[in-house]
């Protein structure tokens, strides 16, 4: 078993219920134990700023299956939700599910980067991911304490307590 660390975020179609839902299907998947979720936080878009805020949140549980498979796996629970791949990068989305870390790997492919590119600057995933782990040190990009030291927390907001 391997820990691993999933980003969960939505602005679509009742965001905070897609999110909840999602960590009861993440909670489901074969050969993985959910270990722990962080509370749920609204966060300013990244992208395109005329579209609705998101909410986000992230995952630790502990798994048997490789990185693509989880991969696939994920992303069949984004389909279920009805999430759309349109090319739009940081668009809207009903579910955004992102291997943000697998155990200490550090992965470079064509389907698959890890740690998540960008990790170590957003907000949104820093800060859930701090609640839920914060001794992590983040392959390649050092200590999560050193990595919220130096990010801002401005348009970030925690809304339900995990």
């Amino acid at each position: 078993m391997v820990t691993i660390y999933i980003g969960i975020g939505s602005n679509l179609n009742d965001p905070v219920q897609q999110v909840n839902q999602a960590i009861t299907e993440l909670a489901q998947i074969t050969n993985s134990e959910m270990l722990k979720c962080s509370s749920l936080y609204r966060s300013m878009p990244m992208g395109p700023v005329n579209q609705a805020d998101y909410i986000n949140a992230v995952c630790a549980l502990n798994t048997q299956l490789e990185p693509i498979a989880l991969l696939d796996k994920l992303q069949g629970i984004e389909q279920q939700h009805g999430r759309v791949r349109s090319g739009e990068r940081w668009g809207p989305r009903t579910l955004d599910l992102d291997i943000l870390l697998f155990g200490e790997k550090i992965i470079s492919s064509e389907r698959l980067i890890i740690p998540h590119p960008g990790l170590d600057q957003r907000s949104f995933v820093l800060y859930p991911l701090y609640e839920i782990a914060p001794h992590l040190d983040v392959p390649g990009c050092g200590l999560l304490k050193t990595l919220i030291d130096g990010c801002d927390q401005t348009g970030l907001e925690r809304i339900h307590s995990a």
